[in-house]
């Protein structure tokens, strides 16, 4: 069954269509050194969120109410995902 689906994500991914986004206009790194720099801050706080969530987990876990922070963790790796994700989404949307 692995194996059927890592043949089914490979050609998934060998059938998607390429935008031609062609070369980047001149002068527009400026834009590209910000978009860089949102997206380490972005991954940065993520990764602040998710160790922040697991401490207070450890925390709440002696006074038995440590599932409330179980969502900040879920929310922390949501965000996670989106980051890291975010180039392919708006890819897939142009």
């Amino acid at each position: 069954m692995l194996n059927n689906l890592t043949s089914l994500a490979a050609l998934i991914v060998t059938e998607l269509p390429d935008p031609g986004r062609g070369t980047q206009p001149p002068g527009t790194e400026g834009i590209t050194t910000i978009v860089q720099w949102v997206a380490w801050i972005a991954a940065a706080l993520c990764l602040i969120g998710a160790l922040i969530a697991g401490g207070m987990m450890a925390v709440q876990l002696n006074r038995g109410s440590g599932g409330e922070s179980v969502a900040r963790l879920g929310w922390a790796l949501v965000g996670a995902v989106v980051v890291g994700a975010a180039a392919a989404l708006v890819g897939a949307l142009i």
